[in-house]
């Protein structure tokens, strides 16, 4: 009887299990790469998005490696140099005692960029705790919403000057009041989304399954609230910002000695006549800072929302 060949035996059939993970593979390949790309065209169709973001990523870069950018001590005083227009050396001159307004400004965007994030930081912790607490416990409801609303009744900026002449000039004072002023909006607007799901079938299908309260805030209602909180971490980091500029214009801010466009405003007033440079650039900076975290807010709002995406 003649030999028949045998056929080597392939991985299909030498590895039962090839087929099955080469399936899961395929499966998880085509499930995500379409959500990114479903989210790229979103991203892509706002143009807010893009123009917002872009903005923000050059001032981000530039807080990041100031000490890269600068070649020259934002702090460093030399009245030989006083007020010397835009060159070469100086990018955007100097202010009435010598110093690197160029230098000063990228180091500006660190200190506003800190105090923006941690202020919308600590806002979105405290506001989302408090507000998950008032709206689903009808009991402290009311207290907390009579409190929100009496630190309501103050205009913000007023209330922020408050509490830093109480407790002082410093950049950890100004987080610490900007968080004060912002935290009942987060309030208001929780406790809002909460009342709205409280009474959904999935919460009350979780709590007949004997859920805990705590499980079903965490579980359950916290995780619905997550988009419009993204939205308005990114508005509260640019009232952030043009809070801190604000604060530091009037003396009430970040100390003198520290490198802030706030601080910067107010020095260049007395020679704003005679060296407009010291007022334009840290003004447009903030502007520019400002604006671009407004515009990704909005286009944010517009990609999370539903309906608007609709449109």
């Amino acid at each position: 009887m003649d030999d028949k060949q045998v056929a080597p035996a392939s991985h299909e059939t030498a590895e039962p299990g090839y087929q099955a993970r080469n399936r899961r593979s395929d499966v998880t390949l085509m499930t995500t790469s379409p959500r990114i790309v479903r989210i790229w065209r979103q991203v892509r169709r706002q143009k807010q998005v893009l123009i917002g973001g872009a903005i923000i990523l050059v001032v981000v870069f530039a807080a990041i490696f100031a000490n890269l950018i600068t070649t020259n001590d934002p702090t460093l005083i030399d009245p030989r140099f006083r007020m010397r227009s835009p060159n070469a050396y100086y990018f955007f001159g100097t202010d009435s005692q010598g110093r690197d307004v160029f230098a000063r400004v990228v180091f500006g965007a660190r200190l506003s960029l800190e105090i923006g994030f941690l202020t919308s930081f600590l806002t979105l912790v405290f506001g989302t705790v408090i507000g998950l607490i008032a709206g689903y416990y009808k009991r402290v409801d009311s207290v907390i919403m009579r409190i929100t609303d009496a630190m309501m009744a103050f205009p913000g900026i007023i209330l922020a000057i408050a509490i830093m002449a109480v407790r002082g000039a410093s950049v950890a004072n100004v987080i610490f009041a900007l968080t004060i002023v912002a935290i009942p909006r987060v309030v208001r607007l929780v406790r809002s989304l909460v009342i709205g799901l409280r009474e959904s079938l999935f919460v009350e299908s979780a709590i007949a399954s004997g859920c805990t309260s705590v499980r079903v805030v965490g579980w359950h209602v916290l995780p619905n609230t997550i988009s419009p909180l993204i939205v308005q971490m990114s508005f509260i980091f640019a009232e952030a910002v043009l809070a801190e500029a604000t604060l530091s214009f009037l003396g009430a801010g970040a100390p003198p000695e520290i490198p802030s466009w706030g601080n910067m405003l107010a020095d260049s007033q007395r020679i704003m006549n005679i060296a407009p440079w010291t007022m334009f650039f840290p003004a447009a900076a903030l502007a520019l800072t400002v604006l671009g975290l407004n515009l990704l807010g909005d286009g944010l709002r517009d990609m999370l929302d539903p309906r608007l995406r609709r449109r």
